[in-house]
């Protein structure tokens, strides 16, 4: 039997002051649909788990200059979200391709991040739309890029004594369309081949900015900065996107790895060829909002 001691704080406060007690012996838990299953899976448990459910008041999708979305927000909430679905596609897309419902209803966007896996959903959808992780802890708080903030697999900067509290995307996102494909075996309850998020800004049929963030293409979920400057100031033509695709599947903008789901040659062709229609379906929903 696999033992360990489980707290239930009911605010930050509480959080802090264990997270003082009990130091590297603790570890945070959210909706547990990660930390559960490694914990299953090795046989082996932190001596506390911290629980975060307690904290109800980070559970909030916003739109106050920018958009303001609380890390125990659930990926259900994010789906079902016409904000979300509507203004800020990319990010719908991910949530609503997380496992089954039930796992959806549970699962947080901030455990998703914070476990810092190469193949998670949100990850990609919030590069591409530009996010800023908000850490808070007894010295303060801070914001962090979320480009900046995967330092390896399953590593982040999050400090120790830090919880990660909300996310934050700028305002001019609202004028970009964004859309993230999952390329998986099926439909529900895989994790991805390989993941592909494209936002975009358009100035009639040009693009005026552009993100390209892939995930599984790396030890970290990456920006494709090469394809994206190539992009700006040019036509969404075929030929364009097809060079887009090529820039983004290169070794200077990714580092995709054979595995037991897939290899890394395929791996490049998906992305030659679906970074060009996430482009063409993120245009699509500019004109479509």
């Amino acid at each position: 039997m696999i033992e360990y001691d489980y707290k239930k704080p009911e605010s930050l406060e509480e959080v802090f002051s264990l997270l003082k007690e009990y130091g590297p012996k603790a570890t945070l838990i959210a909706g547990g649909t990660d930390v559960m299953v490694k914990i299953r899976n090795t046989k082996r448990a932190p001596e506390v788990l911290i629980s975060l459910r307690g904290l109800k008041d980070l559970r909030y999708i916003k739109k106050n200059g920018g958009y303001h979305i609380g890390a125990l927000t659930t990926h259900r909430m994010l789906e079902q979200s016409q904000l979300v679905k509507s203004e800020l596609s990319a990010l719908h897309d991910g949530a609503s391709r997380i496992g089954s419902v039930q796992v959806r209803n549970v699962a947080t966007i901030g455990g998703n991040i914070c476990n810092a896996a190469p193949s998670a959903d949100t990850a990609g959808p919030l590069l591409v739309l530009d996010t800023q992780v908000v850490l808070e802890g007894t010295e303060g708080r801070r914001s962090v890029p979320l480009s900046e903030f995967f330092t390896g697999t399953y590593r982040t900067v999050r400090k120790q004594n830090e919880v990660l509290v909300e996310f934050e995307i700028p305002g001019e996102m609202e004028h970009f369309g964004s859309a993230y494909w999952k390329h998986s075996r099926r439909k529900a309850m895989n994790l991805p081949l390989l993941g592909i998020a494209v936002s975009l800004n358009l100035d009639g049929d040009t693009v005026s900015d552009a993100r390209i963030a892939l995930t599984v293409a790396a030890p970290t979920p990456v920006r494709a900065y090469n394809a994206e400057e190539f992009l700006k100031g040019k036509p969404l033509t075929d030929e364009v996107l097809r060079e887009a695709g090529r820039i983004s599947a290169s070794p200077e903008c990714c580092s995709p790895r054979d595995s037991l789901r897939g290899v890394a040659w395929y791996r490049r062709e998906i992305i030659e060829v679906y970074v060009g229609r996430m482009a063409r379906l993120a245009a699509e929903n500019i004109k479509n909002r």
